[in-house]
């Protein structure tokens, strides 16, 4: 049997969050105001006339492992590679590294937004903190570091939305806060998985030296219909 790491979006989105998504046999996405990530069941052939109709001119998408030529009727707007890593790090901590952190809810949806926009984490909608568990640091009343769940796949739990705002950089929040999950994930007998672009060397480094490994590394493109 394959492992669900080797095509997440598509496990993801046609299992676990299928109630979150919309599309086909063929084709799913998340469904508008969720992170903007579609999923094939064979992402090397992947079926864009089947996912058009779920979608409006001008969205963008991010969809992975295909590298295939654009289709008619879309565009490529980036190409870049990134890391699929999976925790290796063994036990959870045994106390927790962010007891300051605050659980995020639809109050926060704003300052989540806006941190997410300056600080570009990957694929990030309004609705993106209610899948999953969202933590975030805060001061002055200001949001100033986040990190959360995203993507669930036969007991994989994927780390997503890690970000610091630049002011508040190099005091270990983006790390504490990924421990944190971390350790929640663990807990209730999940194994924890993320990505980083392969470009972003600072934060590669920092995942690996935190207890996970490189799974893969594949395409990640972002392509919007026309």
């Amino acid at each position: 049997m394959a492992n669900p790491l080797d095509n997440v979006f598509w496990a993801c989105l046609s299992g676990p969050h299928r109630h979150l998504s919309v599309g086909t046999a063929s084709a799913r996405r998340y469904a508008p105001g969720f992170s903007p990530i579609v999923g094939f069941p064979d992402p090397h052939r992947p079926d864009f006339a089947a996912l058009r109709p779920f979608c409006a001119p001008g969205e963008q998408f991010y969809c992975d492992i295909w590298s295939g030529p654009v289709p008619d009727g879309w565009r490529i707007d980036v190409e870049a590679t990134m890391f699929r890593l999976v925790w290796a790090g063994g036990a959870a901590p045994a106390a927790d590294p962010a007891p300051e952190a605050v659980p995020l809810g639809p109050q926060h949806v704003a300052q989540a937004m806006a941190l997410a926009q300056l600080t570009r984490p990957g694929p990030f909608g309004p609705r993106t903190i209610e899948l999953g568990e969202y933590f975030g640091c805060f001061e002055d009343g200001r949001l100033v570091a986040m990190a959360g769940e995203r993507m669930a796949a036969g007991g994989y739990r994927e780390i997503s939305g890690v970000c610091t705002h630049p002011d508040h950089q190099g005091r270990g929040l983006a790390r504490r806060l990924t421990d944190k999950l971390v350790g929640r994930q663990l807990a209730r007998g999940e194994t924890p998985f993320l990505h980083a672009m392969s470009a972003n060397r600072r934060a590669l480094d920092l995942y690996l030296r935190s207890g996970f490994t490189a799974y893969c590394e594949t395409v990640v493109r972002v392509v919007t219909p026309v």
